[in-house]
């Protein structure tokens, strides 16, 4: 493992020991809405003021991208941090979360790591070497046809609009996909795609550390990342399209009109 993701997962185990305490507690846990329908935790700033110090310990020089404190000025490389990715299920209980944090380098994403505390899964990848759960290495799944697909989503309720052209490929996927799964960790979920857990996923609304890892742990697997008009500038665009690639042509296919619309 790459040093930098060897300084991402302590720093993330750390952080994933502090949660997996905490979801025993959860009556204790000071919960505040940012905006209608996104929260944070004392939680999530714990995990967060973790995993930074633990980067700026060893390189202080690196900037940082991260959810709650916003950035952090730097050169060279940007560690880009979810310090809690899933923060509405953590405060229900509902165990589907993660810490994620992509090591971004003159706008590609060259590391990537997503730990899953409760199940103490390590999805990680360096650009070039392939990508890993724990010790195995991962591929995305063999599945190229709709009709076969188990596919994975996300819903953004902030955008009215978005949410009109989401229910609408929402619509047509159940009509053609085999099945579709709305988990509420869209790192964790690119995560499946890149184990095959997942055949594929789409999103609106996602921000950069949402999807920073993941998408190079899909790439290092197999897959193909993408925005939802086919190009690849995802990271900051705000939706995410992953999948094996001929499975990725055939999704873009039901998207990208509804998109336009």
């Amino acid at each position: 493992m790459h040093p930098f993701l060897n300084t991402a997962f302590q720093a993330a185990r750390k952080a994933g020991s502090v949660m997996s305490k905490a979801v025993d507690r959860l009556d204790r846990i000071n919960v505040e809405e940012k905006q209608r329908f996104d929260y944070v935790t004392d939680i999530d700033r714990q995990s967060e003021s973790i995993i930074i110090e633990a980067i700026q310990t060893r390189y202080p020089d690196h900037a940082i991208l991260a959810e709650e404190s916003g950035e952090h000025s730097g050169s060279e490389y940007t560690w880009i941090i979810d310090p809690l990715d899933g923060t509405s299920n953590f405060i229900h209980g509902f165990p589907h979360f993660a810490i994620s944090i992509g090591i971004e380098k003159e706008g590609i994403i060259e590391h990537g790591l997503v730990y899953d505390p409760l199940r103490d899964e390590l999805f990680h990848a360096s650009r070039g070497r392939g990508a890993f759960l724990n010790d195995r290495r991962i591929r995305v799944s063999a599945i190229k046809a709709l009709d076969n697909a188990f596919l994975g989503t996300g819903i953004n309720r902030r955008d009215e609009q978005a949410m009109q052209h989401y229910l609408a490929m929402l619509t047509e996927f159940y009509q053609h996909a085999s099945s579709i799964r709305r988990a509420g960790s869209a790192s964790l979920d690119l995560s499946y795609v890149a184990a095959g857990r997942l055949d594929g996923f789409f999103e609106l609304g996602l921000k950069p550390w949402d999807v920073a890892a993941g998408s190079l742990l899909v790439q290092e697997a197999g897959g193909a990342i993408s925005n939802m008009q086919g190009g690849h500038d995802y990271l900051f665009t705000e939706e995410i399209v992953a999948a094996p690639i001929k499975l990725l042509k055939a999704m873009l296919q039901i998207i990208h009109p509804i998109r336009q619309a």
